[in-house]
């Protein structure tokens, strides 16, 4: 079940606090498609470019003087808190999986597991690739601590984790089903609130990882979700 789950430049180094939407800064290419045609189109002709506007709103065609001038959105102080906070966040969730090989009953489990090891191993990554090419601490937060402590949703408590760590069997395989929805849910909102709320997700690199990252969470969540109503019925 898990294994048919489909998987999920340099940028401006200094930080522009403008505010601003994500869907009004993107820039999009929209390149012609091949239609069914007998005449061909020119080599060297050009594709539009398409400002988007607002939500509700038309996108704007530009001229080419116009889309030169169009800068890419640099980075900003809740890009660089989100990178920081979401590598301890995924750092639990691979503590979690740990666990898994030698406490689950079901055997779906381990494939959940890796899964979610494969995925958030690249991630952290990417984020720590992206913190490094800014020049940005890379240590941000650590893993472990609650989410009213630091902000981050859907983490664990050490109390949890605990109950976790005691755990085999069918019980333990409930306790991580329930605990790493939560978790996922809990990257969920720290995606959405960076695009949605305020200054940040506005960089294209960044826009793209929490993109990533929510819709990979939301696929796993869904299967967890299935496995989890399969093991109460």
């Amino acid at each position: 079940m898990w294994q048919d789950l489909v998987n999920g430049d340099s940028m401006p180094t200094t930080r522009d606090r403008r505010p601003g939407r994500t869907a009004a800064a993107l820039v999009v290419m929209l390149v012609g498609l091949v239609g069914c045609t007998s005449e061909a189109e020119p080599e060297d002709a050009a594709a539009p470019v398409v400002q988007l506007g607002a939500p509700g709103e038309s996108g704007t065609t530009l001229s080419p003087e116009e889309a030169e001038s169009v800068d890419e959105p640099a980075y900003t102080d809740a890009d660089v808190a989100f990178v920081q906070g979401m590598i301890p966040h995924h750092q639990q969730a691979l503590e979690m999986t740990a666990l898994v090989e030698a406490r689950a009953a079901d055997p779906d489990l381990s494939a959940m597991a890796e899964r979610i090891e494969v995925t958030q191993v690249a991630e952290i990554e990417q984020l720590e690739g992206w913190l490094t090419g800014r020049g940005e601490s890379v240590s941000g937060m650590h893993a472990g601590h609650s989410d009213g402590e630091h902000g981050m949703p859907g983490m664990l408590t050490p109390q949890e984790m605990a109950r976790l760590e005691r755990a085999s069997g069918p019980r333990f395989d409930r306790l991580f089903l329930q605990g790493m929805i939560r978790h996922h849910e809990g990257a969920v909102v720290m995606v959405e609130s960076l695009l949605t709320e305020g200054e940040g997700g506005q960089e294209s690199e960044v826009f793209q990882l929490a993109s990533h990252i929510g819709t990979d969470q939301q696929v796993e969540i869904a299967a967890m979700r299935r496995k989890l109503a399969e093991l109460a019925g």
